[in-house]
């Protein structure tokens, strides 16, 4: 591809890229930091009559927020990484960009029907995380240390794993069962809170949330070859992890205390 053209091309897709993120994890931090701690507060018939109007709207934005987010960034991907080797793989590696590329896609797919049943298994969420991290771990080390990935495609895609589980979730768990939980608000016969249904989209939204963190942070680091290129990536990739995760708590401790007017 002509080097002007693969340029503009990365920069409309990264724009792109930016403003459907923006619009996707805003959306994500809204639900869980801010309409979390308000539906408490509303009694049912407020619920009634906000919810319905409410949440669609803003769940419109969320879903296709979450699709555009991935289908731009994997384009971007595409243009920088997958075009030749320079940029994917480590100093010479002789590796095909291209077998890659379906290699990753195929350990998306199956990663998240692996994901989706260790935390349906499980009654001990906690138990089902740390699995999911140690499995993305193995992620991580597949594309290291057989499919030589440069510390900067490594951090990208490590973020793109997060981020494709995150869409997954959307798509597949939380819009579905969102939409049940709204047919029955309408209905008159709200779902109990301790209803499978409500648990489940919760708390794959609360997962997301807890990955949108560590994620951007992979996002931004190709500014930052100090990190990428160190021979110490993998122990800064996992401290940035176990700090998002620090700070997600705290968001969480903190969210339910902002008062209202």
């Amino acid at each position: 591809m002509n080097s002007d053209v693969n340029t503009l091309l990365q920069l409309f897709f990264r724009w792109a890229h930016v403003v459907a993120g923006i619009t996707w994890i805003g959306h994500l931090y809204f639900f869980n930091w801010v309409n979390g701690p308000f539906q408490s507060k509303m009694d049912g018939p407020t619920k009634r009559a906000v919810n319905p109007e409410l949440m669609p709207r803003a769940l419109f934005w969320f879903r296709w927020g979450a699709a555009w987010t991935w289908i731009t960034g994997i384009l971007l991907a595409g243009l920088i990484y997958y075009q030749s080797k320079e940029v994917l793989f480590d100093q010479d590696h002789p590796g095909n960009p291209w077998l890659w590329l379906a290699i990753l896609l195929v350990t998306w797919a199956v990663g998240f029907v692996v994901y989706n049943a260790i935390m349906k298994a499980l009654a001990n969420k906690l138990v089902g995380a740390i699995i999911c991290l140690i499995l993305y771990a193995g992620v991580w080390a597949l594309l290291e240390c057989f499919g030589h990935y440069s510390g900067r495609a490594l951090y990208i895609h490590g973020g793109a794993t997060f981020g494709t589980i995150m869409a997954l979730n959307v798509w597949m768990i939380i819009w579905p069962y969102q939409k049940k939980i709204l047919t029955a608000l309408k209905e008159g016969n709200p779902l109990p809170a301790t209803d499978p249904i409500v648990g489940i989209a919760g708390l794959r939204s609360k997962h997301n949330t807890y990955m949108s963190v560590p994620l951007v942070f992979f996002m931004i680091s190709n500014h930052y070859p100090t990190v990428f290129g160190s021979t110490y990536r993998d122990v800064y990739a996992a401290v940035v992890i176990i700090l998002a995760i620090i700070i997600t708590r705290a968001l969480y401790a903190k969210a339910p205390k902002v008062p209202g007017i």
